[in-house]
């Protein structure tokens, strides 16, 4: 398939690929949304967001904004197509028959929602009851892609009901402490239980015929069981990282920059039983590097490590947010050509660099980079 700006195509299959077409999110109207059981296991027990929920200050979402129209033009001066999601009121409650929270999130990252596997793009089910409504930001780009190309299959997973029973009340703690919360994590013990299929597209890495899945508390095993199910063609990867005391989202944890190259974050090394499929294809596995900061922006639910969150533009181009100087430095001597974004200031909208895109296209076919499994 040749890519032409002018038509509509949907196609991708892994991170690293040329990438064409994108959708950058937005900040408008970001609330830090009430408590509930998946957003209160997330939150560290020392974080500034315990206890605040809310609208965010208009003067942060005008910042976030600039940083994030500024990503999305420079893309674009690239010869990217670069689309964006249609934000909705966020102030309002999400209400089922089965819960209410009374607001929602953003549409910063839609890396979360969205996940792209070949000509389809598949709405997550989402954990968060926040983050219930927000696939609807991204309707609007459905709905045209659908019209214009005829290869499109756009696909939901199975909206889940949220209740109490899909939560471990053992996590609505607040003082549990880092030490336990380790060996939880060890023990795939994790505030999602296994009452229903539940998954992030952030969870998901997508790599050729095969799709490695983080299990932790965004993704459970009924949801990796779904994805298998769902698409038969590919081989479907559950992985998990013990040091990791919150587990959500892969793409701060392990980043795979090019075929035979993944980062891997240094305290949240993947297990040496789940590395063997890399290692018998010859990957090559490297501790990422520190991040520039020792600590995360105010009001942020994500890590420090938000500096293994890049872009790559293609096998040999990847965008790295500008203050991370050491993430830039390690690329750089990885033979990689480094293109520094500002964007710390968005961090606490949604996340990073891979966080705030979703891909539409990008070059290249479907290709077997584990053959021997």
């Amino acid at each position: 398939m040749v890519w032409s700006a002018d038509k509509t195509q949907v196609q991708s299959w892994n991170e690293w690929d040329p990438l064409r077409h994108v959708i950058v999110g937005r900040a408008d109207d970001c609330h830090i949304p009430p408590p509930e059981p998946a957003l209160d296991a997330k939150v560290p027990e020392d974080s500034d967001m315990r206890g605040q929920w809310g609208r965010r200050p208009q003067e942060t979402i005008d910042r976030a904004n600039e940083l994030l129209d500024n990503f999305a033009a420079m893309l674009a001066k690239r010869g990217l197509r670069v689309d964006r999601p249609t934000p909705t009121d966020f102030s309002k409650p999400a209400t089922t028959p089965d819960f209410r929270t009374d607001s929602q999130f953003g549409c910063m990252p839609p890396r979360d929602v969205l996940l792209t596997v070949g000509h389809e793009i598949l709405e997550a089910t989402m954990s968060y009851r926040c983050r219930w409504f927000e696939y609807l930001c991204y309707r609007p780009l459905m709905q045209q892609y659908w019209e214009e190309d005829q290869s499109f299959r756009h696909e939901a997973a199975p909206k889940p009901r949220l209740t109490d029973r899909d939560y471990h009340p053992d996590y609505l703690s607040d003082k549990i402490g880092v030490e336990k919360r380790l060996k939880w994590a060890e023990e795939k013990f994790f505030v999602t239980t296994e009452e229903e299929p539940l998954f992030d597209a952030a969870d998901i890495l997508r790599m050729g015929r095969d799709l490695v899945v983080q299990q932790g508390f965004t993704t459970n095993l009924k949801g990796i069981e779904w994805l298998r199910r769902h698409f038969p063609d590919h081989r479907v990867h559950a992985v998990n990282f013990p040091g990791d005391p919150y587990p959500i989202h892969i793409d701060a944890t392990f980043t795979p920059i090019k075929p035979g190259l993944i980062l891997n974050n240094p305290h949240r090394r993947l297990p040496p039983e789940q590395r063997a499929m890399f290692e018998r294809n010859d990957w090559q596995i490297v501790d990422s590097a520190q991040p520039a900061h020792n600590a995360p922006p105010p009001l942020c639910y994500s890590s420090t490590w938000l500096s293994m969150n890049v872009l790559v533009l293609d096998p040999k181009t990847v965008c790295v947010e500008a203050s991370e100087v050491w993430q830039a430095e390690q690329l750089d001597k990885l033979g990689m050509n480094v293109i520094p974004v500002e964007l710390r200031d968005a961090y606490a909208f949604g996340g990073g660099l891979h966080c705030c895109t979703a891909d539409v296209y990008r070059e290249g076919d479907c290709q077997d980079y584990f053959p021997n499994q």
